[in-house]
């Protein structure tokens, strides 16, 4: 551990000044829907960015299903991508968009529960162990690479036994996000008197009766909503450039899932025409949780030069996601795309407002039924069998 925190002590100095890699330019860089003009905020950008929840490669976990890898390095890049993602979105959940890291500083005990989902254990609700043995249903081996698609498919499974984040996961099909689906989803009706003590304290319907919903109103279950998307054949097409830039301006981006193939990178904003991203691609050791409850984050939050590449060079098949607390966030995002990304005569994607009759009924997950509950549920892949995967067929349009 000494090893490796003195390697991010010497990569302060490096944090100062890696923005002298970035062009001397007036243009504004996106990161997750917030603007940074690079000649007056670069210290607000430097701070935007090192505050995102970084994950990468580890070793020396414990294996994965009792007898599989101890080490994700070489295959897991998708799977921590697909953390980082969902990561952001728990932070803006619990802390808001706005909220900062800044280092060796006490941080909200909200913080230190949602990094303890992502712990690589198998008791972790978000761990690679969780995420691994759960895309076993989904048709990848263990060790396997994931795609964009797949790691979403994953990550709105293990999101049905989270009751403390309480997030609505929808993965759009055949590049169509459907709002009466999505409504029906996340409208959710709140508790009664009698019922709210059965409840965690920190759960959607408990926290909006506080804020005064009345009771029998229904209550917004919070959405992480992800845009699995093929623009284009075997490179991106450059006229779905403008629209994919435009999605990092969105208040309720989270970035993008994506890269090249097999090698993976989170998207989180774009200068000009370079896309901004996080690299998993780093094996650092296991981190576990200390005695004190807490964990040591500081190989959690990348203090590198941000790395960036050519937006036609990233690979057309990609997940966008976004995050809507309240419905009203998720009718803001709806009029913004209407706006911004259905202008175009070739669509990146459609939003529609009713579910398409030629398409199977709409069910909202629900968590199945097995033997233990919450993020211990999967200790081998029989008990995925619990799972109906045909709800969950995709096709992705060309």
């Amino acid at each position: 551990m000494e090893s490796v925190l003195s390697r991010y002590e010497n990569q302060i100095t490096i944090f100062a000044d890696y923005l002298e890699e970035f062009p001397d330019t007036d243009e504004l860089v996106w990161i997750l829907g917030k603007p940074h003009l690079l000649k007056t905020e670069k210290s607000k950008l430097l701070s935007d960015i090192s505050a995102r929840l970084w994950f990468t490669y580890r070793r020396k976990f414990s294996p994965i299903g009792g007898t599989g890898p101890s080490s994700d390095a070489g295959w897991g890049c998708m799977l921590r991508c697909g953390q980082m993602m969902l990561a952001q979105a728990l932070i803006c959940r619990h802390l808001g968009r706005d909220w900062n890291w800044e280092k060796q500083k006490e941080q909200p005990k909200e913080y230190q529960r949602i990094l303890q989902c992502f712990l690589d254990r198998k008791d972790c609700c978000y761990s690679i162990h969780q995420m691994a043995q759960m895309g076993v249903g989904e048709g990848k081996s263990i060790g396997e690479w994931f795609g964009p698609n797949t790691v979403a498919q994953v990550l709105k499974k293990l999101a049905l036994f989270d009751e403390w984040n309480s997030l609505a996961v929808y993965v759009s099909m055949d590049n169509t996000v459907v709002i009466e689906d999505i409504k029906k989803m996340c409208r959710v009706l709140p508790l009664s008197t009698d019922t709210v003590g059965e409840s965690p304290p920190d759960t959607l319907n408990a926290s909006n009766q506080s804020k005064g919903t009345p009771v029998g109103r229904p209550a917004w279950k919070p959405l992480l909503l992800i845009v699995p998307l093929r623009l284009g054949i075997n490179q991106i097409n450059p006229v779905y450039v403008d629209a994919f830039k435009e999605c990092f301006k969105m208040p309720q981006s989270l970035g993008a899932l994506g890269g090249k193939p097999n090698n993976a990178y989170y998207f989180i904003g774009f200068l000009g025409d370079e896309l901004i991203f996080l690299d998993p691609h780093t094996t650092q050791t296991f981190v576990d949780t200390e005695e004190n409850g807490t964990v040591d984050d500081q190989t959690f939050h990348c203090l590198q030069s941000p790395q960036r590449m050519n937006i036609l060079n990233l690979d057309p098949s990609v997940a966008l996601g976004f995050f809507c607390k309240e419905e009203k966030d998720f009718d803001s995002w709806c009029s913004l795309v209407q706006k911004e990304i259905l202008k175009e005569n070739l669509r990146m994607f459609e939003l529609v407002q009713k579910h398409p009759s030629h398409w199977p009924p709409f069910v909202p997950p629900a968590k199945p039924e097995v033997t233990t509950t919450g993020a211990e549920f999967i200790d081998s892949t029989e008990q995925l069998e619990e799972f109906d995967l045909e709800e969950d067929f995709e096709i992705l349009s060309v």
